[in-house]
């Protein structure tokens, strides 16, 4: 009964789904693992933004990188702009428009600065046009803001490229923008979400990260490559089932013709028996 399974039909059939099932098991484990990355980031980020503001050298010094535990961490830093040495970071999009970081650094002293990220400003008219950028206050300043990682082109997903106009950049990178200023620079940079004193006009503040669900969607997704083994399987046996089913049908179906045709000609031989005799 069960020999079919053997033919090559089934054989192709049995082996696609021995390689289906290993393969969504895979699947389902990165997606759980992705679900994992994100919740702890999302604790991390959560937790940074929720505490309270510490002066930057608690946390970094110049010379020194951000490290990744303590981005986002709110931070307060003095000091005075240096808006000769201020950048535009190109192809930053804010409200659904396309615009710029405002980017200049806080010195601070005895040879040292941060960079700050002012915030945002609207493209020009044209792709060659400036935008209009509200200037840096002068004098001493206390600025509250968001401490982050320099920029790579991995996590930020934008591609650098030189030959860009004077004065721009594509990535907020500390190493590769110190190089250009004559003080030691914090190897990260500073998001203000507060100024004093404050100054109008000025850069549209940059919002805060994101959160989102803590990787709850690839939670689900990784339940559903693994649901997806149970209905392969589940697939399988039904093929196999109903095969066997139609096998049966088909086998009484003959048994019965084949019984019928033995009735008919013993019924037959019976008749032309009474219509010799005398």
């Amino acid at each position: 009964m069960y020999r079919f399974l053997l033919t090559p039909r089934w054989l192709a059939l049995h082996v696609v789904v021995l390689l289906v099932i290993p393969a969504f098991v895979f699947l389902g484990q990165w997606q759980f693992g992705r679900y994992e990355e994100r919740s702890s980031n999302s604790d991390v980020v959560t937790r940074n933004l929720e505490a309270k503001p510490v002066p930057i050298a608690e946390l970094v010094r110049p010379g020194e990188s951000v490290d990744e535990s303590t981005r986002y961490r709110t931070v307060t830093v003095q000091g005075s702009y240096d808006p000769a040495h201020a950048l535009l970071v190109r192809r930053r999009t804010q409200n659904s428009s396309l615009g710029f970081y405002v980017l200049t650094p806080l010195v601070t002293g005895q040879g040292q600065a941060v960079l700050v990220n002012r915030g945002w400003v609207k493209a020009g008219a044209t792709a060659d046009a400036l935008p209009e950028v509200p200037p840096a206050p002068s004098g001493q300043v206390t600025v509250t803001g968001r401490l982050r990682p320099s920029e790579t082109e991995e996590s930020s997903g934008i591609r650098n490229r030189g030959a860009l106009p004077s004065g721009q950049v594509l990535l907020i990178d500390s190493d590769a923008i110190g190089k250009g200023v004559p003080y030691r620079l914090v190897g990260g940079y500073v998001s203000l979400t507060e100024q004093r004193p404050q100054t109008s006009p000025a850069p549209e503040p940059v919002p805060p990260p994101d959160v989102g669900a803590g990787g709850g969607l690839n939670f689900a997704y990784g339940v559903q490559w693994w649901l997806f083994i149970g209905v392969a399987v589940g697939g399988w046996l039904l093929m196999i089932r109903r095969e066997v089913k139609d096998r049966s049908a088909e086998q009484r179906h003959d048994t019965e013709d084949g019984e019928a045709a033995d009735d008919g000609q013993r019924d037959g031989r019976q008749t032309s028996a009474e219509a010799v005799e005398p």
